[in-house]
């Protein structure tokens, strides 16, 4: 009985050293200021490890080994496998393949990297523990414990490196994502899931900002950032964004060709292609090869995948906008 009420004494402390980071109470974020987002920015290390001291056997009783968000289908997928899911297709965009060096950066307790480690072919004592207890050897998963601001290897060491929802503790996305091209291997792919703020977000309003302040303080961050300044500073840190555009092909763009069979396509929708095209075309059917109009039709069908190609390169519009719907007995 002694033994539980040290450890009930030990979690309280901890709890408020965490609490000592905010300057106001969970009911009135208007106490807050700028220069204590600033103050806990200054001071993450401590406040995260705070966080995470605390919440890391709460997380794993009430939400799982997997700290993190996930899009869940209609019909009966359980979380743990919608989990996998969303971990399986960071490993696919990422080209992960057995033999290569992957770093998780912010690992939780490991569990993406158990995932990643099966797809491809921490808190750091738990992690270790997890993939012990799954027979998953430190020949497949290594934990490293430090700062993603400092990372402990040498240049150019990872083929690909990913962040799930880690990040966003960082006090400067900016360093954490050169740290990161530092690490990453030439032609190398960085993939993340960022938390962050989107278009109707009001830095004027009031709610908006009291919302803000409580993920903030409710997730061990300092500092909440846009969707505009993650993309702006994946830039400035020296990564690119999507390498191909989906549009490219018919916007006859050759720089982005990848094979043979791409140049096949891109070239015909390039000025002098569209012009061979035509000629082809009309000597097809001057010889009756194909129908009557085909050269007509083909126009209409360019000038549409121009208009295409207009609205997408504005991002005002897609042909792949994804949903899924589930027919439900009446």
């Amino acid at each position: 009985m002694a033994s539980n009420q040290q450890d009930q004494t030990k979690r309280h402390v901890n709890s408020a050293n965490y609490l000592m980071h905010w300057t106001s109470n969970a009911t009135n974020f208007s106490q807050d200021t700028n220069e204590g987002r600033e103050s806990r920015r200054d001071n993450h290390e401590n406040l995260v490890n705070d966080f995470y001291n605390n919440s890391t056997d709460f997380t794993l009783e009430v939400w799982g080994q997997s700290f993190h968000f996930c899009r869940f289908p209609r019909g009966a997928e359980t979380m743990k496998w919608c989990m996998a899911r969303h971990e399986h297709y960071m490993a696919h965009r990422l080209s992960l393949r057995e033999g290569m060096t992957v770093l998780d950066v912010g690992c939780g307790v490991g569990s993406p990297a158990k995932e990643f480690a099966t797809f491809a072919g921490c808190q750091i004592a738990k992690g270790r523990e997890f993939a012990r207890e799954e027979g998953i050897g430190r020949d497949v998963v290594e934990f490293v414990e430090s700062s993603f601001m400092r990372i402990p290897f040498p240049d150019n060491s990872f083929d690909a490196v990913y962040a799930i929802e880690a990040t966003v503790h960082a006090p400067d996305l900016k360093g954490v994502y050169k740290e990161i091209v530092r690490v990453l291997k030439l032609g190398g792919r960085f993939g993340m899931y960022e938390w962050v703020t989107l278009g109707p977000f009001d830095e004027l309003n009031p709610r908006h900002l009291e919302l803000r302040y409580g993920i903030e303080r409710g997730n061990g961050m300092a500092y909440l950032r846009s969707a505009a300044e993650a993309q702006e500073t994946i830039k400035e840190a020296g990564l690119e964004g999507p390498p191909l555009p989906w549009w490219y092909a018919a916007a006859g763009e050759r720089q982005h060709a990848q094979t043979w069979g791409d140049w096949g396509t891109v070239i015909r929708m390039t000025s002098v292609g569209r012009i061979l095209l035509d000629l082809a075309i009309r000597g097809m059917e001057l010889v009756r090869y194909a129908p009557p109009g085909t050269a007509k039709m083909a126009k209409e069908l360019i000038y549409g995948g121009d208009c295409i190609v207009g609205l997408g390169k504005k991002g005002m519009f897609t042909p792949m906008y994804f949903m899924v719907a589930l027919k439900l007995e009446k």
